[in-house]
């Protein structure tokens, strides 16, 4: 779609509603020319304290113009927020009157959809309040608007339980059994790279220690830990309890209120791995089956059964874990609404205490688009999603976080669902931005948040094994910006 920006340059949010609204269509600034069928003017100006946008669109043979107006006021930052929504919502609104399309999340395009919930909370507005400003100032469908101020509500009670100087713990371990047809994470197939899985775990367990040690000199205090992947039980038993003795090593796990780990695929779950994370004090393990479906399974590349899943469930209900979780995701290739119900209700059967529905993001790099895999349309995967929900709330479960991605089928979320008093934290900390995460391994992305801001500040590990066991001064260099960060805090 060709863009022309008139008295301002937003290019961001208005390439966000264009992404929502007109898939597949990209931001091209040219000049408009006669005989032009698909594009956009957006217009801005000011007078009296308001700002007025215009949008004139054309989209195939259909053209609309419409007209947006806000008042302005407080400082200048606050006001370029303001022109900001206004230019967004202007657009929203024109290309949603023109398509007659509704995304669930309205204007909202980014990852956490309940931050805003969270704020307007925390500054005392009753979630009756909340819940009107994601329809009315955001156009939200009720129903989505619902669910983000339940899930910022646990937000905003996990940030009332963290101090100042509170952080959560990441370890990254990139390797799985095989690439599964969604995935375009940085991991690696140990069939395909097993030489480089011991060097990997030296490597680690030293950034772990020196971490360790800086966080002990900054007075900090570790209150979740996370070992995901990848899959984390792609390495041995030996070497999962190298890895988690240098954490209990290094922290002091007095204040750390969970210690998770990824058990991920069940053809990586064996006893003796299960047995090596209830010693080290593990109380919650994910097993990850996406699908129940073996044709399904299959079609993403595992290279397991269901029945091996069943296996596995059982496997890790003899070890008495506090806390399991199970992934789905709706929307994979040759899945249908039935077989997602099946899956489901599988999950559910198990006795887990979580269970987390994420919505298929057709990701770049990944099989399904490169191969061009037959996947389910978004009608269906509302219908998967519409039946999840109640399903869930009817078997005892609460959402208590969600966030979204780019390319998400039928622009939905990933929710988690928990029964009473077995919410992850690290979860709620990471996609509610309410602590620093300090994240070790391969591809880590280390976040410093200030309390009480939105002040963040981000540090990356290198992104691939090998670079990241041959260069450790780049994770020495992470953690030194990890501590500067808090040096210059008046905490």
């Amino acid at each position: 779609m060709k863009l022309e920006l008139r008295g301002h340059d937003e290019r961001y949010v208005v390439e966000q509603s264009l992404m929502n609204l007109f898939p597949g269509e990209k931001p091209v600034y040219e000049p408009i020319l006669p005989g032009d069928d698909i594009w956009a003017i957006v217009s801005l100006r000011e007078e009296a304290a308001r700002c007025h946008v215009t949008v004139e669109l054309s989209f195939h043979g259909k053209a609309l113009p419409y007209s947006y107006g806000c008042p302005l006021s407080g400082t200048d930052f606050e006001k370029e927020g303001q022109r900001r929504h206004a230019i967004g919502a202007a657009f929203f609104l024109a290309a949603r009157a023109l398509t007659g399309v509704t995304p669930p999340w309205g204007m909202l395009t980014g990852v956490r959809p309940d931050k805003p919930v969270t704020w307007a909370l925390s500054e005392g507005k009753s979630p009756a309040q909340a819940q009107a400003m994601l329809e009315n100032e955001y156009f939200v469908t009720s129903d989505r608007a619902a669910l983000a101020v339940e899930t910022g509500a646990q937000a905003l009670r996990a940030a009332r339980g963290l101090a100042p100087r509170d952080i959560a713990v990441y370890v990254g371990i990139p390797f799985c059994p095989t690439r599964c047809a969604y995935c375009s994470f940085v991991s690696q197939s140990v069939e395909k790279s097993f030489s480089l899985v011991p060097p990997y775990v030296d490597a680690l367990v030293e950034e772990i220690r020196s971490g360790g040690k800086m966080v002990r000199e900054q007075g900090l205090r570790c209150r979740a830990f996370y070992m995901g992947g990848g899959t984390p039980t792609t390495l041995t038993a030996e070497q999962m309890d190298r890895v988690l003795t240098a954490f209990e090593e290094s922290f002091d796990r007095s204040a750390c209120d969970e210690v998770t780990v990824e058990a991920g695929r069940p053809d990586t779950i064996t006893a003796e791995k299960l047995a090596v994370l209830k010693a080290h004090g593990v109380d919650r393990v994910s097993v990850n089956p996406q699908t129940m479906e073996d044709h399904v399974l299959r079609a993403i590349g595992r290279r397991h059964t269901a029945a091996e899943l069943s296996a596995a469930m059982e496997l890790v209900a003899k070890y008495g874990f506090p806390h399991v979780n199970m992934d789905l995701i709706a929307g994979l290739p040759e899945d249908t609404p039935e077989g997602f119900r099946r899956s489901l209700d599988t999950c559910i059967a198990f006795g887990t205490d979580n269970v987390t529905v994420h919505t298929l993001a057709l990701k770049k790099g990944s099989r399904i688009l490169l191969e061009g895999l037959r996947i389910p349309s978004p009608e269906s995967v509302a219908e998967m999603l519409d039946y999840a929900a109640p399903t869930l709330r009817a078997a005892g479960f609460a959402p208590y976080y969600l966030y979204r991605q780019k390319y998400m089928s039928g622009s939905f979320e990933n929710i988690g669902w928990s029964r009473g008093g077995a919410q992850c934290l690290y979860n709620i900390y990471i996609m509610s931005e309410l602590c620093s995460i300090l994240s070790f391994g391969a591809g880590g992305s280390t976040k410093m948040v200030e309390p009480g801001t939105n002040h963040i500040e981000r540090v990356f590990n290198l992104k691939y094994p090998k670079e990241y066991t041959e260069r450790p001064e780049k994770g020495i260099a992470n953690q030194a910006a990890f501590a500067a960060f808090y040096n210059n805090l008046d905490l």
